[in-house]
C-alpha cells in the first residue's frame, strides 16, 4: 500500500535527528558544507579514519553446520523511499549503536560531492542475461544529475588515467556499449542493463525525501560475466580477455577524482557492491576471500581520494548454483554469515530469490536489475549516508521444545510476514518441507517433515512432525535446491519477508526485506 508523502514527514525528521546525532556523537569534527573539502584533492572528512583493528565478534560461534549465535549486533530499522509519484516511505531509522572496523562507532561518510559506487563481480554485476533473448534496456535517462566516467575515444588499457578524452556523463544505461563476446573484460563487459543506474536515481530520491538538496553518485562497474572472485580481486593475471576488474576499479577512481578535483567537487568512494557468488557457489574459503577483497580496496582505494572513511562492502546472495536436486551453496551461507562476522563493514543487503529471472533461472530481467539496485541504494542510504547500523532479515538464534523449533529474526522493518504471490517451495522435490514455507529441518542428513510454520512477533515457530533427535538438528532456509526452479524464479527461495513500506523511485515496486537464505545448528 503506498503511505501518502505527508504521512512520511514524521520519521523523515526523525531519521535526520538521528543522523545528527550520529555525528555529533562519533569520532568526527562534524560534516561541513558540500565541496568544501579540505583534502590534497578537496576531499571532505569528518574526523580520523577508523581503527584498525579486529572487527568486533558477533557473539557466537558458527559450527560445522552452519548455527551461530550472533548477539550484539547493531539496531536496525528501514529507510523511507522518495518513490515515484509519492512512494511509500520505509520504517524508522534504526537504534543502536553498530561498530565497524577496530570496534569504533558507525559514521556517515563525509558529504562529498560526488559519491562512488564501485561495483564489482560476475555477469549479474554487468547486465547479463546468459542466453535468454535481449529486452529492453530501462533507466535511459537521467533525471538527476547522477554520473559515469565516459572513456570517449580513450583506450584502455593502458590505465591513464590522465588521458584527456576521460570525461563525466549522465548516468544512463547500458554504462558502456553492450558486448556480444564471452569472456570479455572491461570496458567491453557490459551485456545489458546494470543496477547502477536506478542504484544512482534511488539514492537521490531518498536524500531529497529527507530534505537535502541534492545527491550526486558516480557510478562503476568493472564486474566480470562467469567468473570467480580470483579473477575479479587484487592480483589476477590479465589474460586479454578475463583479469581486469581490479585495475580498472583503481583506474576509474583515479580518473573520477582527477576529473572531479577540475570541477572544485570533492570525491570519494562510499561503498564497493559485490553482485557475485554463482561461479564460487561450492568455495570453502569464500568469506575469506571477500574479506581480502574488502580489505584490499581499502588499502588501495583512499590514497587515490584522499579519503579516510572506511569503504563498506556490500552484497546479495546467489540462490542458482548449484541447480541439481537437493544441492546447497556453501557460497550463499558464506554471504550471510559475512555480515555477522564483519557488521558495518561488510553488509549482506539480502536474498535475491524474490525477483523475476530470465530462462536460464540465473539471470534477472531487467526491471529486476533494477529493483534490486533500488534496494542496494536503500541499504547504501542507511548505512553509508546516515550512518546507522543496518542488518537484513536474519535469525539471530534458534531453539527448540519438544517438536517446536522457533528461530529468531531481526527485523528491519516489523511484523514478519508471508508472501502471498510467490508458489510455495518443496512441492514437487523436497517434499518432507512442503509445509515449511521455505524452512527447512534436517537430522543428520535425513529430512524431518514440517508439519507448519507460524509466526509470533519476530520469531518463526517450525513445528516438526516427529520426535527431534537429541543432537544433529540443523534448520535451514531458501537453502536446498528443488528439483526444479519456480516459473520465473531459480532453484532455492522462501516466502518470509518483513514489513517495509518501500517503493522504489524508478519501478515503483515494493521492496520488502526478504529473509537470508542459510543453514544453523538447532541447540
Amino acid at each position: 500500500m503506498v503511505v501518502p508523502q505527508l504521512d512520511r514527514r514524521p520519521a523523515r525528521a526523525r531519521r535526520l535527528l538521528g543522523a545528527m546525532i550520529l555525528i555529533a556523537a562519533g569520532c568526527a569534527t562534524g560534516k561541513a558544507a558540500p565541496d568544501a573539502g579540505t583534502g590534497s584533492d578537496g576531499t571532505l572528512e569528518t574526523g580520523g579514519s577508523t581503527g584498525a583493528g579486529g572487527v568486533t565478534g558477533s557473539g557466537g560461534a558458527f559450527a560445522s553446520g552452519g548455527g551461530s549465535g550472533t548477539g550484539g549486533l547493531g539496531g536496525t530499522g528501514g529507510v523511507a523511499a522518495g518513490g515515484k509519484g509519492g512512494g511509500a516511505g520505509g520504517g524508522a531509522s534504526g537504534t543502536g549503536g553498530g561498530t565497524g572496523t577496530g570496534g569504533a562507532p558507525l559514521v556517515p561518510a563525509p558529504v562529498w560531492g560526488w559519491t562512488g559506487v564501485v561495483g564489482t563481480g560476475q555477469s549479474l554485476a554487468v547486465g547479463g542475461h546468459g542466453n535468454a533473448p535481449a529486452m529492453t534496456i530501462g533507466a535511459t535517462t537521467q533525471p538527476f544529475h547522477n554520473l559515469k566516467l565516459s572513456l570517449g575515444s580513450v583506450t584502455v588499457p593502458p590505465w591513464n588515467a590522465s588521458a584527456g578524452g576521460l570525461s563525466m556523463v549522465a548516468l544512463v544505461e547500458p554504462l558502456r556499449p553492450i558486448t556480444a563476446a564471452y569472456p570479455s573484460p572491461y570496458p567491453a563487459n557490459i551485456y545489458g542493463e546494470s543496477v547502477h543506474t536506478a542504484l544512482g536515481d534511488e539514492l537521490t530520491s531518498l536524500a531529497l525525501a529527507a530534505g537535502k538538496s541534492d545527491f550526486v553518485s558516480a557510478q562503476t562497474e568493472v564486474g566480470e560475466a562467469g567468473q570467480p572472485i580470483a579473477v575479479i580481486s587484487k592480483g589476477a593475471p590479465d589474460t586479454g580477455t578475463t583479469g581486469r576488474a581490479y585495475a580498472a576499479s583503481l583506474f576509474e577512481v583515479q580518473a573520477i577524482a582527477r576529473l572531479a578535483k577540475a570541477q572544485g567537487k570533492s570525491y570519494g568512494v562510499g561503498a564497493v557492491l559485490l553482485n557475485h557468488g554463482e561461479s564460487d557457489a561450492g568455495s570453502t574459503t569464500y568469506e575469506a576471500d571477500m574479506v581480502t577483497l574488502w580489505t584490499n580496496y581499502n588499502q588501495d582505494l583512499p590514497p587515490l581520494t584522499g579519503q579516510t572513511f572506511t569503504i563498506p562492502l556490500l552484497l546479495s546472495q546467489q540462490h542458482s548454483n548449484p541447480m541439481d536436486g537437493g544441492s546447497t551453496s556453501s557460497a550463499t551461507q558464506a554471504q550471510w554469515k559475512i555480515g555477522v562476522d564483519h557488521p558495518g563493514d561488510i553488509i549482506c543487503t539480502g536474498p535475491k530469490y524474490q525477483y523475476a529471472y530470465v530462462s536460464d533461472y540465473t539471470h534477472l530481467i531487467n526491471k529486476d536489475y533494477e529493483r534490486l539496485g533500488e534496494k542496494d541504494a536503500q541499504v547504501f542510504y542507511q548505512r553509508v549516508v546516515l550512518g546507522d547500523a543496518w542488518q537484513p532479515l536474519q535469525p539471530t538464534g534458534a531453539s527448540r521444545n519438544g517438536r517446536v523449533i522457533t528461530v529468531t529474526f531481526n527485523v528491519p522493518v516489523p511484523p514478519l510476514a508471508w508472501d502471498t504471490v510467490l508458489p510455495a517451495p518443496h512441492q514437487a522435490s523436497n517434499t518432507a518441507w512442503a509445509q515449511g514455507k521455505g524452512f527447512e529441518v534436517l537430522g543428520g542428513t535425513t529430512p524431518i517433515t514440517i508439519s507448519g510454520v507460524a509466526l509470533a512477533g519476530n520469531t518463526a515457530q517450525i513445528t516438526v512432525a516427529t520426535d527431534l533427535p537429541s543432537s544433529g538438528v540443523t534448520v535451514g532456509y531458501a537453502f536446498t535446491a528443488d528439483g526444479a526452479p519456480r516459473p520465473n524464479g531459480t532453484v532455492r527461495w522462501g516466502l518470509l519477508h518483513d514489513s517495509d513500506p518501500f517503493v522504489g523511485y524508478l519501478t515503483g515496486l515494493p521492496g520488502q526485506n526478504y529473509a537470508v537464505a542459510f543453514q544453523m545448528n538447532v541447540p
